[in-house]
């Protein structure tokens, strides 16, 4: 995120701002900011006096308001840093609008809210003031929102789409100086979903045996993540590209017998959005490939498998499977279905896609 790279950047040349408010769906740019103040801003001597750790449940907006109003102790800045900001019932009123007058614990919240704009309309200077308010977003039309925007730091995160996942985790790999190819990213995506803490996490173990510079590959992604080499969804791509019955039904019985693992939902929703794709290469104007991995918004190592996958199925079988992808999506649901688990419809499912 282009607001995340200019908020570190200028955290590192110390241009500091009285208030950071870090919000929004993804909480992995929540923790990457509030960790690197914790750690960067003040040194281990000057944390000891000046840096205060509090927690939404635990605190409330006056006591944090009192805090960050302190001077600091032989120290140029204190650093306050409100960690599960979203269960502060004061911030919890603002984002939902208008108070009621009538009800008392309203009218303390409004006053205590009252206090926080007043607070960062003259905020201590030498006060650097970090919430973080994950999964939520303040309503834009409070008055606490729009005091905030005006000398402050708001950061608003939203989940990443799937299909950008992949690309992510190639850049946050050569950050770190290391190599990913495309598959291995394809893998992890498919495996962690759209998690970014959880695929660092589980990318970080993966240095652990490299070396700088050195390459994640398919095979190392398999054989630590957790992922099988034979029964995972990129495989049954591939099988029902090439229209292997063989192969499609060996995974699609695996996934059968591990649905906790192979969720139908996931299946159905990663045969979607590949089936998808299958159809926009049909209608793409420039089939060359790198104009394809554009279109689709795909790694250019993966343009063959999907005009393979177009020559096995036309406009007018995709229409069909796409019916089947809806049939199949409510049968999971119990729409029209006589009691047939999900294990055996996915296998329905992709007898009907292979003939």
């Amino acid at each position: 995120m282009k607001e995340v790279n200019q908020i570190l950047t200028d955290l590192k040349r110390k241009i500091f701002k009285p208030v950071y408010f870090l919000s929004g769906e993804e909480a992995y740019y929540i923790d990457l900011i509030s960790d690197y103040i914790e750690k960067n801003v003040l040194d281990e001597s000057e944390q000891e006096f000046n840096q205060t750790i509090l927690y939404g449940k635990d605190a409330d907006m006056n006591a944090i308001i009192s805090t960050a109003k302190r001077f600091p102790m032989m120290s140029e800045y204190q650093v306050v840093i409100v960690k599960e900001a979203q269960n502060l019932k004061e911030l919890g009123k603002t984002s939902g609008g208008d108070d009621d007058d009538d009800d008392v614990p309203a009218k303390k919240t409004a006053a205590t809210s009252n206090a926080l704009t007043g607070y960062l309309q003259q905020p201590q200077s030498s006060t650097i003031l970090v919430f973080c308010y994950k999964y939520k977003t303040l309503d834009k039309r409070s008055t606490v929102y729009k005091s905030l925007q005006k000398n402050h730091v708001v950061l608003e995160t939203k989940k990443m789409y799937d299909n950008q996942v992949p690309e992510w985790i190639t850049g946050f790999v050569q950050d770190k100086k290391f190599k990913i190819g495309p598959k291995a990213s394809f893998l992890l995506a498919e495996f962690l979903g759209n998690d970014l803490s959880k695929i660092t996490n589980e990318v970080a173990k993966l240095f652990i045996n490299l070396k700088e510079g050195e390459e994640i590959t398919s095979d190392a992604v398999q054989d630590n993540i957790g992922i099988s080499k034979e029964f995972n969804v990129f495989e049954l791509q591939d099988a029902l590209a090439k229209k292997d019955i063989l192969k499609a039904n060996r995974i699609i019985n695996y996934f059968s017998a591990n649905e906790k693992e192979h969720p139908a939902v996931m299946t159905l929703s990663t045969l979607y959005g590949y089936f998808s794709k299958i159809l926009v290469y049909h209608f793409a104007p420039d089939k060359s490939k790198f104009a394809v991995a554009q279109t689709l918004g795909v790694n250019p190592f993966f343009v063959e498998g999907y005009v393979k996958a177009a020559q096995n199925y036309g406009t007018g079988k995709l229409k069909a499977i796409f019916s089947y992808l809806k049939e199949y999506d409510l049968k999971t649901k119990g729409v029209d279905n006589s009691g047939v688990n999900n294990g055996e419809l996915m296998k329905e499912l992709i007898f009907k896609i292979l003939h």
